[in-house]
């Protein structure tokens, strides 16, 4: 059924696909126009089962549901190893939290696990695998800890290698930044530091990784400031590494940094609202990318319920505000743009929809194309690699 829904002044196509069965899917290989993508969920207090899978079609934008993947307890946060081979997700659970590791078939669409370790910490919110394809970081949130663990030749999780608790001056939000709470983990383009966002310090933490050992070591300078009370969440590098874009939670804000490659050091920041200037309601931003193409920059804005565009100078970094656009859903936690750059794909949590939007390299714009409904609580959304 086709209808067309209004975003901002323009109109906008829209191909709205009933969900299929959650629970079936047929089982065949990809092809070469479609990926395999794995969407982790809440299960707590809701009817998920755990990691679903879904086919998605690079040519129509068509996202196809394959059932469950995994069952697994709150796996809110899930990454793909780059062999394609292995998905390791968060089990965000407390004091029972942990990291699960799964061997992937492609043709079925099914993990099967291969162990799960305690994640050193509570409240596993983010996770990401180091250059080599040999770590795997985690960054616990209630807890302020960032754990390292090496993956295995069999894609099993080893013995961590490292464990280091968030240090730091909390920030003046007293219900939120009582003490610290890591959010966000990833190394450098070049292996050589791991950059840690810490919500409850306003800080980027920054170690130096030794990829041969697996263990970390503070920087000097250890971290770059913030805002007080922004509340950093996640950030991205630019395709080329020279900038850091790190979305703050709290206030609402992107900053652009110029990463010093050689040292590991944040510089010469820029910080510009997610919001347009009339929004006054509550918001809270949740996730940012960089396209890779290096044109455009996306951060998701929960409340206001819009993906944020903006528009990357190449030469200096710096970020030019390019508009928002709703999201068609409640509470877009998480985004992913598709292998080919040609999609957006927008999880709403409190909506239980996927929503895919068309990228338009030319000016940002996002066009709805297709949507999922009756996803339980989606959280996360990670592509397999082309088979």
């Amino acid at each position: 059924m086709k209808t067309t829904r209004r975003f901002a002044a323009f109109a906008v196509p829209v191909s709205s696909l009933v969900a299929l069965a959650l629970a079936g899917g047929a089982q065949k290989p990809a092809t070469n126009h479609t990926y395999l993508a794995f969407v982790g969920t809440y299960t707590t207090k809701t009817n998920s089962k755990g990691i679903y899978a879904f086919e998605f079609d690079t040519q129509s934008g068509r996202l196809t549901p394959r059932g469950v993947a995994a069952e697994t307890r709150d796996p809110s946060w899930v990454v793909i190893h780059p062999s394609g081979k292995f998905v390791y997700a968060a089990n965000e659970a407390g004091k029972q939290s942990a990291v699960t590791a799964f061997a992937v078939d492609p043709r079925t669409a099914k993990l099967t696990q291969l162990n799960q370790l305690p994640a050193l910490g509570q409240d596993p919110c983010h996770l990401s695998i180091d250059k080599s394809g040999k770590y795997l970081f985690v960054a616990n949130y209630s807890s302020g800890t960032v754990a390292v663990f090496p993956i295995l030749a069999d894609g099993k999780l080893g013995e961590h290698t490292s464990a280091v608790q968030d240090a730091g001056t909390p920030g003046p939000n007293q219900e939120r930044q009582e003490a610290p709470h890591a959010h966000w983990a990833e190394a450098s383009p070049d292996n050589r530091f791991l950059l840690v966002s810490d919500l409850g310090l306003d800080d980027i933490l920054i170690f130096r990784f030794d990829p041969a050992k697996g263990t970390l070591a503070a920087n000097v300078p250890s971290s770059a400031r913030l805002a007080p009370g922004a509340g950093p969440r996640h950030a991205a590098f630019s395709p080329d590494g020279r900038f850091l874009y790190v979305v703050s939670e709290l206030n609402s804000t992107v900053t652009a940094f110029t990463f010093d490659q050689a040292k590991g050091v944040l510089h010469d920041p820029q910080v510009v609202s997610t919001l347009p200037k009339e929004f006054k309601g509550r918001n809270d931003t949740a996730e940012i990318a960089v396209h890779s193409s290096g044109k455009w920059l996306f951060a998701s804005n929960r409340g206001h319920d819009t993906i944020a565009v903006f528009s990357v100078d190449p030469a200096t970094g710096k970020l030019q505000p390019a508009g928002e656009l709703p999201t068609a859903g409640k509470e877009p936690r998480h985004f992913a743009i598709d292998p080919t750059g040609q999609f957006l794909l927008a999880e709403n949590q409190n909506s239980n929809t996927i929503v895919v939007f068309r990228i338009d390299l030319g000016n940002g714009t996002l066009t709805e194309v297709s949507q999922v409904d009756g996803i339980p609580s989606p959280v996360s959304l990670a592509f397999l690699p082309s088979l």
